[in-house]
């Protein structure tokens, strides 16, 4: 089936005037072909592509780390140029270093908070808070069932009607 697909891509292609421009390899073997816009047969006008052959045809599904980063930002058109392949191994050399640096922070930051971390916590305080903090009695004693008065303060008592019975009955 392989190379009936390759005869129908290539008469495909000498009929549309497709002409497809080797731009580059990266380190993975993968390559990587533009093709300018045209206007086919038709006098439709075909935009430009940005094609990438894989260097492992066997397999179908996309891995991340397959294409470089550079090659897949030129792909989805988020970069004009091509990339070079010294910018990708400069590239591929920074990402190293960082990875670097901040396993050595994360390593430094974990034994500085073995470290510290007794110093600095407060031990725990026992507390006994009572109702809720928008409560308008939050702090102080419950309201009773029975209204309460004394000479400047009223109280009213939190009082529930009874199973929906009016009190005539």
């Amino acid at each position: 089936m392989g190379w009936s697909q390759d005869l129908f891509r290539f008469l495909w292609r000498s009929l549309s005037r497709e002409v497809k421009e080797h731009v580059g390899t990266d380190q993975f073997g993968n390559n990587y072909y533009y093709i300018a816009g045209y206007k086919n047969w038709r006098g439709q006008t075909i935009r430009e592509k940005r094609i990438v052959e894989a260097a492992k045809k066997q397999e179908v599904d996309y891995e991340p780390g397959d294409i470089p980063t550079e090659w897949e930002a030129w792909i989805r058109r988020t970069r004009k140029t091509p990339p070079t392949m010294e910018e990708i191994l400069k590239n591929e050399k920074y990402r190293e270093e960082i990875k670097i640096k901040s396993q050595e922070f994360y390593e430094k930051e974990k034994l500085l908070s073995k470290e510290t971390s007794e110093e600095l916590l407060a031990p725990p305080v026992d507390t006994q808070i009572k109702g809720h903090a928008s409560a308008p009695y939050f702090g102080k004693e419950e309201p009773s069932v029975a209204p309460s008065s004394t000479g400047k303060t009223y109280q009213p008592g939190s009082w529930m009607p009874q199973d929906g019975k009016s009190p005539s009955q």
